[in-house]
């Protein structure tokens, strides 16, 4: 009769483990989820699963207390389960592994028994109880099953060993070239870590654990060390809970083509917050592992696999070629670069999308629902304009996805509009600066969310679908998210295959509401669109997934108004409200979220690129109404604080902004839209200094 870990009061989890839960803020789930799943003996389908496999992995520590990753095979008959608590392995280390002196009685082992073919891997933690000609013997100490996250699938064959060339073992203490090629060509490796802290509770002992991702995951700093990224997993942080009590690890490598083996010992560093994790894909954090000795095994493994297919958790995350692209992306962020436009699809009767390849040597790097800055000569006339992003961050496209706006007077925003819909072909280059922009996700996706837009409004919107999609299924996440989505008819319905399509990706964690305000009478109620109508505080009552959900906004600005003043009455607080503006106008809220410095009466204004000098008095307006009137032509978009296309530097002086800006600037930098010379001390007059 068997006991279960949830039932001892003792935890399954060492103090190092606890410590990392608790730094991640999942130390209560975590030891509730724990005390339920791990076992300290095989459930049925695990005995069965471990009978039926051809090599399994032993994380173990040498007599000095390094940690070693082993891989044991035998093509028929590697396991014999004794019982729920035992089993033994019918096979010896290969020579050279350093496991073949760990084999004494009592020796704390951590075994992953892992099915590439169909991803599949439950891990045990044993002891040695006894050692045979038979094979070796461990009585199970904790038992648990892993999820499939980052596993390429493989499929193996074997060779007879007439066919097996000769063996060969060479211990290393660095990284040759051979060596290195194997490490950065690898999309798999496996890791040891070990503590003992003489409690002798069964959460002691030693660990092994698969570890993913895309070839050139793991970077080679020199010949002794590697950066590697650690990507979101099962939160039981068994692997970095040891690393914290004892920082070493094993590397195991295989080469899946030839059957040789490379078995790597040394010590680690977490870096819990480095700057290098934001451009990173998929990572949550970084660790670094410095040689201190290992073994190059040939020939050793009878196996071969084929990679059919990787991961799909795998295609969400990076590499180092691909984050150094995201960081020189990130760099040059402000600077006109060309993006060639690779693809032209019409989305509605009136939005159209382009897709745009970002320059060589480079990857997108935004966050959903931030805006491209693009510019072009038209009528021999420089235009600048901003557009929203409208795919997912970790898309290697840009997709902006434009409305034909009709030129009118007083409107100029029409000619860029026109020029995109009716000049721009697949092949031409536009001049554009990377996405910036505050209106972005900023939300938990484990938090209710609603995304709320109407007309070309649902540009950042599906992009946040998208994104919130990607990340619940990288981190096994299930929000509740309602996008509302209002048109005037299927012909100006943007995005709704694709957002089906999400739909049922989703599982039922997101849904999407079509709200039509002149639906034509061909179409289908509940399967063409949800309402007829207009998005009214009743019906967006019922849609409201909690009062407590974070509620984003965009759309015409008489539309988001009408919105954030029903979200409001709803009982939703005002700073669970984002929003993006169009055009000169923004949101009026109920209380200020900005405060105001005084505007000065006049100041002095000195340009110092275009070494201009003029007075300003308050009647001369902002700064970028003042620049434009001593004939200069700084760049600019929205003109209401919303895109950041008219940041500038300033050396000298303080600017006061009279309406709320939404646009990311530093200390040093001000927007010529929206920004006045602010009120001195004294007497004094105000003077500025402003790159331009």
């Amino acid at each position: 009769m068997h006991t279960n870990t949830q039932e001892k009061a003792e935890s399954p989890f060492h103090q190092g483990e606890q410590r990392v839960q608790q730094r991640f803020g999942v130390r209560d789930k975590m030891e509730r989820f724990g005390r339920q799943v791990i076992r300290d003996y095989m459930p049925e389908q695990h005995q069965d699963f471990y009978t039926q496999l051809p090599f399994v992995f032993v994380g173990h520590a040498d007599k000095n207390g390094w940690p070693w990753a082993s891989i044991l095979f035998n093509q028929s008959n590697l396991i014999t389960v004794l019982d729920e608590k035992k089993l033994r392995l019918n096979v010896k280390p290969v020579k050279g592994d350093p496991l073949q002196n760990s084999l004494d009685k009592g020796e704390r082992w951590g075994l992953l028994g892992i099915e590439l073919s169909t991803r599949r891997r439950n891990r045990l933690a044993a002891h040695i109880q006894h050692v045979s000609e038979q094979g070796i013997t461990l009585e199970v100490d904790q038992a648990f099953g892993n999820c499939p996250q980052y596993i390429q699938q493989r499929k193996h064959h074997s060779i007879g060993p007439s066919n097996m060339p000769k063996e060969a073992c060479t211990q290393i203490t660095e990284f040759d070239p051979k060596i290195q090629n194997l490490i950065q060509t690898s999309d798999t490796f496996f890791v040891a870590s070990y503590v003992a802290n003489g409690s002798g509770s069964v959460s002691e002992g030693a660990d092994v654990s698969h570890r993913g991702g895309k070839p050139g995951f793991i970077r080679i700093d020199d010949n002794k060390t590697l950066t590697i990224p650690d990507y979101t997993g099962n939160f039981h942080f068994n692997t970095l809970g040891n690393f914290v009590e004892n920082p070493k690890a094993g590397l195991l490598f295989i080469d899946f083509v030839n059957g040789h083996i490379l078995t790597l010992t040394g010590t680690v560093e977490i870096l819990w917050d480095s700057q290098e994790t934001e451009f990173f894909d998929g990572a949550e954090r970084l660790w670094t592992f410095t040689l201190d000795h290992g073994y190059s095994l040939k020939n050793v493994l009878p196996l071969r696999w084929d990679l059919p297919d990787y991961s799909a958790n795998t295609q969400l995350t990076g590499s180092w070629k691909e984050a150094e692209q995201a960081k020189k992306s990130s760099e040059l962020k402000n600077t006109w670069q060309d993006y060639t436009v690779t693809n032209i699809v019409r989305e509605s009767s009136v939005i159209t999308s382009f897709y745009l390849q970002s320059p060589e040597g480079q990857n997108p790097n935004f966050e959903a629902g931030q805006f491209l800055t693009v510019k072009s000569f038209i009528d021999a006339k420089e235009q600048v304009r901003t557009y929203t992003v409208s795919n997912a961050p970790k898309d290697k496209l840009i997709r902006i996805s434009i409305k034909h706006e009709q030129a009118q007077s007083g409107k100029p925003s029409g000619v860029f509009s026109s020029f995109m819909h009716q000049k721009i072909s697949i092949g031409d280059v536009l001049q554009a600066k990377s996405p910036v922009g505050a209106f972005k996700l900023v939300s938990p996706i484990n938090k209710p969310i609603m995304l709320i837009s109407a007309g070309v409004g649902i540009t950042p919107m599906i992009a946040m679908a998208q994104h919130i999609l990607q990340e619940c299924f990288r981190t096994r996440s299930q929000p509740n998210v309602t996008l509302v989505c209002s048109a005037r008819n299927s012909e100006q319905r943007a995005f709704f295959v694709e957002l089906n399509n999400l739909v049922e990706q989703a599982s039922g964690y997101i849904r999407v509401i079509w709200i039509l305000s002149q639906p034509e009478d061909n179409l289908i109620l509940g399967a063409d669109y949800h309402y007829r109508g207009r998005l009214s505080k009743p019906l967006l009552e019922t849609l409201l997934p909690s009062i407590k959900c974070d509620a984003y906004l965009c759309g015409p600005n008489e539309f988001m108004q009408d919105q954030y003043d029903n979200l409001r009455a709803l009982g939703v607080e005002n700073k669970q409200i984002f929003s993006e503006a169009f055009g000169p106008s923004s949101l009026q809220r109920d209380k200020s979220i900005e405060s105001k410095v005084p505007v000065a009466e006049e100041a002095m204004i000195h340009f110092t690129k275009s070494k201009v000098e003029q007075a300003w008095t308050k009647g001369d307006g902002t700064l970028l109404e003042f620049a434009e009137a001593h004939g200069l032509q700084p760049e600019f978009s929205c003109r209401s604080g919303q895109c950041g296309a008219c940041k500038v530097k300033l050396n000298k002086g303080q600017v006061s902004y009279q309406q709320n800006i939404t646009a990311e600037i530093t200390e040093d930098e001000i927007l010529l839209c929206s920004a006045m010379p602010a009120k001195s001390a004294g007497n004094t007059p105000s003077k500025l200094e402003i790159e331009l």
